[in-house]
């Protein structure tokens, strides 16, 4: 059986640890060079059908829908090689990689993350994230796989950094194991969001993935562990 660690610290993707709400405007501009205005309104539109569906975005499923609608296969693979091809890593948010270093000397750390089994998977490997973080896992709704998320990575506690504040309160509330909730306010989810009116709100807020860098164990709780194993029993 594995023994369970103190402490993961699982961080979500998705303008949390790079910018992808620049991914999806640089997206439109070139779907609206290749195709004109009314067909990249029609691509937004499938891709919001399918969101809505599916619970996740789902960009390459979307670009098959509009297939169908649409006879330049030339354009069409050029649009699928864009989405695949992507210099994520140009993504990434000043200090998303040095914060990572950081908690991984205080825990190891998991990348936790929404979206389809293709697109996610190579976003995460072409930002350069899957080099540097200890393990991944996708899901589709991550705050309803919390027992499976034990299951492969067990621990006594958990620490989860997101940008979407009602995903934190979903997840706090579903847990029945210690969980800390860390809201980074990036992107266009945290924006729509306030964050004091949730039940339960976070428990930390922080402007920016770069203020990682001054997190220690103790942000982590880490001394309140070593307090309860030192009174435990030999």
């Amino acid at each position: 059986m594995t023994v369970p660690l103190p402490l993961w610290i699982m961080l979500d993707v998705d303008n949390t640890l790079l910018d992808n709400d620049r991914f999806t405007a640089e997206l439109g501009d070139w779907l609206e060079q290749a195709f004109g205005p009314e067909e990249r309104a029609r691509y937004w539109s499938l891709y919001d059908g399918l969101k809505k569906s599916l619970g996740y975005a789902d960009y390459l499923g979307a670009l098959q829908a509009f297939r169908a609608g649409n006879r330049d296969q030339v354009q069409l693979q050029q649009a699928a090689e864009f989405m695949l091809e992507f210099p994520f890593v140009d993504l990434l948010y000043p200090d998303a990689l040095e914060a990572i270093a950081h908690l991984r000397g205080i825990a190891p750390v998991l990348i936790l993350s929404d979206g389809d089994i293709v697109f996610q998977p190579r976003k995460i490997h072409r930002s350069g994230l899957a080099a540097v973080v200890d393990d991944i896992l996708i899901y589709v709704h991550k705050q309803r796989e919390l027992d499976d998320l034990r299951r492969r990575v067990p621990a006594r506690r958990y620490a989860m950094v997101d940008d979407k504040p009602l995903l934190l309160s979903d997840m706090q509330r579903a847990a029945d194991f210690p969980l800390q909730t860390i809201f980074v306010r990036q992107g266009h989810y945290a924006a729509a969001t306030d964050a004091t009116k949730l039940d339960p709100p976070p428990e930390r807020t922080i402007a920016r993935i770069g203020e990682l860098l001054d997190f220690s164990a103790s942000d982590f709780h880490l001394d309140v562990l070593a307090s309860t194993s030192a009174k435990d029993p030999a």
